[in-house]
Protein backbone atom coordinates (compact mmCIF):
# COMPACT_ATOMS: atom_id res chain seq x y z
CA UNK A 1 0.00 0.00 0.00
CA UNK A 2 1.43 3.06 -1.16
CA UNK A 3 2.33 5.84 1.68
CA UNK A 4 -0.50 7.99 -0.18
CA UNK A 5 -3.10 5.08 -0.14
CA UNK A 6 -2.49 4.85 3.50
CA UNK A 7 -2.69 8.75 4.17
CA UNK A 8 -6.05 8.16 2.55
CA UNK A 9 -7.19 5.85 5.04
CA UNK A 10 -5.49 6.63 7.74
CA UNK A 11 -7.61 9.96 7.20
CA UNK A 12 -10.61 8.33 6.38
CA UNK A 13 -10.30 6.40 9.84
CA UNK A 14 -10.21 9.65 11.68
CA UNK A 15 -13.50 10.67 9.70
CA UNK A 16 -14.93 7.61 11.00
CA UNK A 17 -13.93 8.02 14.40
CA UNK A 18 -14.94 12.24 14.52
CA UNK A 19 -18.13 10.41 13.20
CA UNK A 20 -18.12 8.09 16.06
CA UNK A 21 -17.65 10.66 18.52
CA UNK A 22 -20.08 13.40 17.47
CA UNK A 23 -22.88 10.68 17.75
CA UNK A 24 -21.92 9.26 20.70
CA UNK A 25 -22.05 13.22 22.52
CA UNK A 26 -25.07 13.40 20.29
CA UNK A 27 -27.18 10.03 21.16
CA UNK A 28 -25.61 8.93 24.65
CA UNK A 29 -26.30 12.04 27.32
CA UNK A 30 -25.78 10.60 30.84
CA UNK A 31 -25.79 13.81 32.35
CA UNK A 32 -29.23 15.03 31.05
CA UNK A 33 -30.46 11.29 31.10
CA UNK A 34 -29.58 11.79 35.09
CA UNK A 35 -31.41 15.22 35.04
CA UNK A 36 -34.68 13.93 33.84
CA UNK A 37 -34.49 11.11 36.18
CA UNK A 38 -34.02 13.63 38.54
CA UNK A 39 -36.78 16.16 38.10
CA UNK A 40 -39.07 13.03 37.88
CA UNK A 41 -38.67 11.72 41.00
CA UNK A 42 -38.67 14.98 42.79
CA UNK A 43 -42.16 15.53 41.10
CA UNK A 44 -43.70 12.45 41.00
CA UNK A 45 -46.98 11.64 42.90
CA UNK A 46 -46.74 9.76 45.72
CA UNK A 47 -48.82 7.13 47.29
CA UNK A 48 -50.08 9.50 49.75
CA UNK A 49 -50.54 11.97 47.36
CA UNK A 50 -53.17 9.50 45.31
CA UNK A 51 -54.36 8.05 48.99
CA UNK A 52 -56.04 11.43 49.78
CA UNK A 53 -57.66 11.66 46.28
CA UNK A 54 -58.89 8.29 46.75
CA UNK A 55 -60.30 8.99 50.30
CA UNK A 56 -62.50 11.83 48.93
CA UNK A 57 -63.53 10.16 45.75
CA UNK A 58 -65.06 7.05 48.60
CA UNK A 59 -66.58 9.54 50.63
CA UNK A 60 -67.94 11.56 48.11
CA UNK A 61 -69.34 8.14 46.20
CA UNK A 62 -70.40 6.80 49.61
CA UNK A 63 -72.70 10.37 50.07
CA UNK A 64 -74.15 10.33 46.59
CA UNK A 65 -75.04 6.35 46.88
CA UNK A 66 -77.35 7.10 49.66
CA UNK A 67 -79.88 9.42 47.23
CA UNK A 68 -78.65 7.51 44.01
CA UNK A 69 -77.60 3.97 44.65
CA UNK A 70 -76.67 3.32 41.01
CA UNK A 71 -73.90 5.77 41.35
CA UNK A 72 -70.52 5.51 40.96
CA UNK A 73 -67.64 8.12 41.03
CA UNK A 74 -64.19 7.44 39.36
CA UNK A 75 -60.80 9.05 39.38
CA UNK A 76 -59.49 10.30 35.86
CA UNK A 77 -56.94 12.41 34.40
CA UNK A 78 -53.21 12.34 35.57
CA UNK A 79 -53.94 11.42 39.01
CA UNK A 80 -54.68 8.44 38.30
CA UNK A 81 -53.21 7.36 35.18
CA UNK A 82 -49.77 7.48 35.91
CA UNK A 83 -48.71 11.20 34.88
CA UNK A 84 -49.60 12.85 37.72
CA UNK A 85 -47.14 15.16 40.13
CA UNK A 86 -47.61 15.87 43.29
CA UNK A 87 -49.50 18.79 42.62
CA UNK A 88 -51.71 17.96 40.30
CA UNK A 89 -55.15 18.51 40.90
CA UNK A 90 -57.76 15.90 40.76
CA UNK A 91 -60.59 14.84 38.47
CA UNK A 92 -63.38 13.34 38.92
CA UNK A 93 -66.19 11.66 36.83
CA UNK A 94 -70.02 10.99 38.02
CA UNK A 95 -71.42 8.42 36.25
CA UNK A 96 -75.30 8.52 36.91
CA UNK A 97 -78.60 8.21 35.02
CA UNK A 98 -81.09 10.03 37.29
CA UNK A 99 -81.02 13.21 38.87
CA UNK A 100 -78.79 16.33 39.71
CA UNK A 101 -76.61 16.27 42.54
CA UNK A 102 -74.93 19.29 42.24
CA UNK A 103 -76.89 20.36 45.40
CA UNK A 104 -75.95 17.37 47.38
CA UNK A 105 -72.28 18.02 46.66
CA UNK A 106 -72.35 21.84 47.79
CA UNK A 107 -74.11 20.62 51.08
CA UNK A 108 -71.34 17.54 51.83
CA UNK A 109 -68.95 19.19 54.70
CA UNK A 110 -65.72 18.08 53.33
CA UNK A 111 -66.64 19.88 50.39
CA UNK A 112 -65.47 23.73 50.20
CA UNK A 113 -65.41 26.65 47.90
CA UNK A 114 -67.56 24.56 45.23
CA UNK A 115 -68.21 26.54 41.58
CA UNK A 116 -70.37 25.27 39.04
CA UNK A 117 -68.34 25.61 35.85
CA UNK A 118 -71.44 25.47 32.86
CA UNK A 119 -69.50 24.16 29.53
CA UNK A 120 -70.25 21.38 27.60
CA UNK A 121 -69.73 18.94 29.81
CA UNK A 122 -70.28 20.99 33.42
CA UNK A 123 -68.09 20.88 35.87
CA UNK A 124 -67.96 21.55 39.85
CA UNK A 125 -64.59 22.97 40.89
CA UNK A 126 -64.24 22.40 44.80
CA UNK A 127 -61.88 21.89 47.62
CA UNK A 128 -61.41 18.42 49.91
CA UNK A 129 -61.52 20.18 53.24
CA UNK A 130 -59.57 17.35 54.52
CA UNK A 131 -56.74 16.69 52.44
CA UNK A 132 -56.34 20.34 50.74
CA UNK A 133 -56.87 18.80 47.08
CA UNK A 134 -58.35 20.82 44.47
CA UNK A 135 -61.01 18.24 42.43
CA UNK A 136 -62.73 18.95 39.50
CA UNK A 137 -66.18 16.97 39.08
CA UNK A 138 -67.52 16.22 35.56
CA UNK A 139 -71.03 14.24 34.81
CA UNK A 140 -71.02 11.03 32.96
CA UNK A 141 -67.53 11.88 30.83
CA UNK A 142 -67.01 8.13 29.80
CA UNK A 143 -64.64 9.13 27.52
CA UNK A 144 -61.99 10.40 30.32
CA UNK A 145 -62.50 7.65 32.00
CA UNK A 146 -61.70 4.87 29.05
CA UNK A 147 -58.69 7.27 28.22
CA UNK A 148 -57.39 7.47 31.94
CA UNK A 149 -56.51 3.67 32.30
CA UNK A 150 -55.46 3.47 28.57
CA UNK A 151 -52.86 6.02 29.48
CA UNK A 152 -52.24 4.62 32.46
CA UNK A 153 -51.43 1.70 30.57
CA UNK A 154 -48.68 3.36 28.05
CA UNK A 155 -47.37 4.82 31.51
CA UNK A 156 -46.40 1.54 33.00
CA UNK A 157 -45.85 -1.01 30.08
CA UNK A 158 -41.85 0.77 29.69
CA UNK A 159 -40.02 2.36 32.19
CA UNK A 160 -38.92 5.26 30.38
CA UNK A 161 -42.43 6.38 29.89
CA UNK A 162 -43.20 8.45 33.02
CA UNK A 163 -39.82 9.82 33.28
CA UNK A 164 -39.75 11.28 29.50
CA UNK A 165 -43.66 12.91 29.90
CA UNK A 166 -43.00 14.59 32.91
CA UNK A 167 -40.12 16.17 32.05
CA UNK A 168 -41.47 17.46 28.77
CA UNK A 169 -45.07 18.71 30.26
CA UNK A 170 -42.89 20.42 32.74
CA UNK A 171 -40.90 21.66 29.74
CA UNK A 172 -44.49 23.01 28.19
CA UNK A 173 -45.53 24.80 31.75
CA UNK A 174 -42.51 26.50 31.57
CA UNK A 175 -42.36 27.81 28.53
CA UNK A 176 -46.02 28.83 28.66
CA UNK A 177 -47.86 26.48 25.85
CA UNK A 178 -49.21 24.08 28.46
CA UNK A 179 -53.04 25.71 28.69
CA UNK A 180 -55.60 25.08 27.08
CA UNK A 181 -57.64 27.62 28.80
CA UNK A 182 -54.77 30.37 27.02
CA UNK A 183 -55.26 28.46 23.37
CA UNK A 184 -52.12 26.57 23.71
CA UNK A 185 -51.83 22.86 24.36
CA UNK A 186 -53.88 20.94 27.24
CA UNK A 187 -51.78 18.24 29.30
CA UNK A 188 -53.99 15.72 27.55
CA UNK A 189 -52.38 16.61 24.25
CA UNK A 190 -48.80 16.31 25.11
CA UNK A 191 -49.12 13.27 26.92
CA UNK A 192 -50.12 12.01 23.19
CA UNK A 193 -47.54 13.63 21.50
CA UNK A 194 -45.02 11.80 23.61
CA UNK A 195 -46.72 8.65 23.02
CA UNK A 196 -46.97 8.87 19.59
CA UNK A 197 -42.94 9.55 19.16
CA UNK A 198 -42.54 7.01 21.09
CA UNK A 199 -44.68 4.54 19.11
CA UNK A 200 -43.17 5.84 15.84
CA UNK A 201 -39.35 5.30 16.29
CA UNK A 202 -37.87 2.77 13.74
CA UNK A 203 -37.72 0.74 16.89
CA UNK A 204 -40.53 1.42 18.88
CA UNK A 205 -40.30 2.40 22.67
CA UNK A 206 -43.84 1.46 23.18
CA UNK A 207 -46.61 -0.80 21.60
CA UNK A 208 -49.74 0.27 20.00
CA UNK A 209 -51.83 -0.95 23.06
CA UNK A 210 -55.37 -0.83 21.04
CA UNK A 211 -54.29 -2.61 18.05
CA UNK A 212 -52.21 -5.33 20.18
CA UNK A 213 -55.22 -5.09 22.78
CA UNK A 214 -58.49 -4.35 21.20
CA UNK A 215 -60.59 -6.42 24.14
CA UNK A 216 -58.79 -4.80 26.53
CA UNK A 217 -59.77 -0.82 24.90
CA UNK A 218 -63.29 -1.64 23.29
CA UNK A 219 -64.62 1.66 23.67
CA UNK A 220 -67.67 -0.28 23.52
CA UNK A 221 -67.07 -2.34 26.97
CA UNK A 222 -69.37 -1.36 30.07
CA UNK A 223 -67.85 1.66 31.54
CA UNK A 224 -67.64 -0.35 35.09
CA UNK A 225 -65.22 -2.84 33.49
CA UNK A 226 -62.96 -0.46 32.11
CA UNK A 227 -60.84 -0.08 35.35
CA UNK A 228 -60.22 -4.12 35.48
CA UNK A 229 -59.80 -4.29 31.36
CA UNK A 230 -56.07 -3.65 31.42
CA UNK A 231 -55.06 -5.59 34.08
CA UNK A 232 -53.03 -8.70 32.36
CA UNK A 233 -51.15 -6.45 29.77
CA UNK A 234 -47.48 -7.34 30.42
CA UNK A 235 -44.70 -4.98 30.03
CA UNK A 236 -43.28 -4.21 26.64
CA UNK A 237 -39.92 -5.45 25.96
CA UNK A 238 -38.41 -2.87 23.47
CA UNK A 239 -35.60 -3.15 21.40
CA UNK A 240 -34.78 0.40 21.67
CA UNK A 241 -32.12 1.19 24.42
CA UNK A 242 -32.21 5.35 23.85
CA UNK A 243 -32.00 6.90 26.82
CA UNK A 244 -34.05 9.73 28.60
CA UNK A 245 -31.81 12.23 27.19
CA UNK A 246 -31.68 10.83 23.81
CA UNK A 247 -35.59 10.78 23.89
CA UNK A 248 -36.16 14.29 25.13
CA UNK A 249 -34.06 15.16 22.15
CA UNK A 250 -35.49 12.96 19.63
CA UNK A 251 -39.03 14.23 20.54
CA UNK A 252 -38.37 17.96 20.59
CA UNK A 253 -36.29 16.96 16.99
CA UNK A 254 -39.07 15.18 15.86
CA UNK A 255 -41.64 18.33 16.27
CA UNK A 256 -39.24 20.69 15.04
CA UNK A 257 -37.92 19.51 11.66
CA UNK A 258 -39.94 16.44 10.65
CA UNK A 259 -43.73 16.30 11.85
CA UNK A 260 -45.81 17.76 8.67
CA UNK A 261 -48.47 20.01 10.96
CA UNK A 262 -50.01 21.43 7.76
CA UNK A 263 -50.77 17.39 6.60
CA UNK A 264 -50.85 14.96 9.30
CA UNK A 265 -53.48 14.17 12.27
CA UNK A 266 -51.58 12.34 15.42
CA UNK A 267 -53.06 8.58 15.83
CA UNK A 268 -51.86 6.95 19.08
CA UNK A 269 -54.94 4.19 18.27
CA UNK A 270 -52.80 3.36 15.11
CA UNK A 271 -49.23 4.32 16.26
CA UNK A 272 -49.08 6.46 13.22
CA UNK A 273 -49.88 10.00 11.31
CA UNK A 274 -53.39 9.93 9.68
CA UNK A 275 -53.65 12.19 6.76
CA UNK A 276 -55.20 15.88 7.43
CA UNK A 277 -58.24 15.49 5.18
CA UNK A 278 -61.20 18.43 5.35
CA UNK A 279 -63.63 16.57 7.44
CA UNK A 280 -64.48 18.79 9.98
CA UNK A 281 -63.13 17.49 12.86
CA UNK A 282 -59.14 18.76 11.28
CA UNK A 283 -60.09 21.19 8.70
CA UNK A 284 -58.56 24.73 9.36
CA UNK A 285 -56.70 23.31 12.64
CA UNK A 286 -53.66 24.09 13.15
CA UNK A 287 -52.79 21.16 15.67
CA UNK A 288 -54.63 18.19 15.16
CA UNK A 289 -54.11 15.31 17.55
CA UNK A 290 -56.96 12.25 17.35
CA UNK A 291 -58.73 11.77 20.80
CA UNK A 292 -58.18 7.74 20.86
CA UNK A 293 -61.70 6.73 21.30
CA UNK A 294 -63.93 9.18 20.20
CA UNK A 295 -61.88 10.48 17.59
CA UNK A 296 -62.46 13.97 18.34
CA UNK A 297 -59.10 16.47 17.89
CA UNK A 298 -57.61 17.14 21.30
CA UNK A 299 -55.88 20.10 20.22
CA UNK A 300 -58.82 22.05 19.16
CA UNK A 301 -57.63 24.65 21.74
CA UNK A 302 -55.12 25.88 19.62
CA UNK A 303 -57.02 28.05 17.03
CA UNK A 304 -55.18 31.43 16.78
CA UNK A 305 -51.79 31.28 14.59
CA UNK A 306 -50.01 33.51 17.12
CA UNK A 307 -50.45 30.26 19.73
CA UNK A 308 -49.44 27.55 17.10
CA UNK A 309 -46.28 29.83 15.74
CA UNK A 310 -45.63 30.34 19.49
CA UNK A 311 -45.94 26.30 20.16
CA UNK A 312 -43.55 25.91 16.99
CA UNK A 313 -41.25 28.21 17.44
CA UNK A 314 -40.57 26.68 21.28
CA UNK A 315 -39.80 22.78 19.99
CA UNK A 316 -37.88 24.24 16.99
CA UNK A 317 -35.31 26.62 19.53
CA UNK A 318 -35.43 23.55 22.60
CA UNK A 319 -33.99 21.54 20.23
CA UNK A 320 -31.04 23.49 19.03
CA UNK A 321 -30.32 24.75 22.48
CA UNK A 322 -30.28 21.28 24.12
CA UNK A 323 -28.65 19.54 21.39
CA UNK A 324 -25.66 21.98 21.48
CA UNK A 325 -25.53 21.83 25.50
CA UNK A 326 -26.85 18.46 26.48
CA UNK A 327 -28.03 20.28 29.79
CA UNK A 328 -31.88 20.02 30.71
CA UNK A 329 -31.18 23.54 32.83
CA UNK A 330 -30.67 25.88 28.77
CA UNK A 331 -34.13 24.65 28.23
CA UNK A 332 -35.99 23.72 32.07
CA UNK A 333 -34.13 26.02 34.70
CA UNK A 334 -34.03 23.27 37.40
CA UNK A 335 -33.08 26.30 40.11
CA UNK A 336 -36.01 27.73 39.94
CA UNK A 337 -38.31 24.37 40.11
CA UNK A 338 -39.36 23.83 43.53
CA UNK A 339 -42.15 20.34 44.04
CA UNK A 340 -44.93 21.23 46.46
CA UNK A 341 -45.27 18.86 49.51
Amino acid sequence: MTFIRRAQVMANFREVIVCFTVLYLFFFCPQLSQQILDLFHAYEQQNEDLEKKEHCRAALQRDIQTIFPSAQVFLAGSSLNGFGTRSSDADLCLVIEEGKVFSLCTSLSYIERPQLIRAKVPILKFRDRVSGVEFDLNFNNTVGIRNTFLLRTYAYVEKRVRPIILVIKKWASHHRINDASRGTLSSYTLVLMVLHYLQTLPEPVIPCLQMDYPECFNPKMDIHLVPSGPSNIPAFVSKNQSSLGDLLLGFLKYYATVFKWDKHVISVREAKTLPKTYCKEWRDKFICVEEPFDQTNTARAVHEKVKFETIRAEFTESYQVLQLRKDLNSILPLKYTRPKR
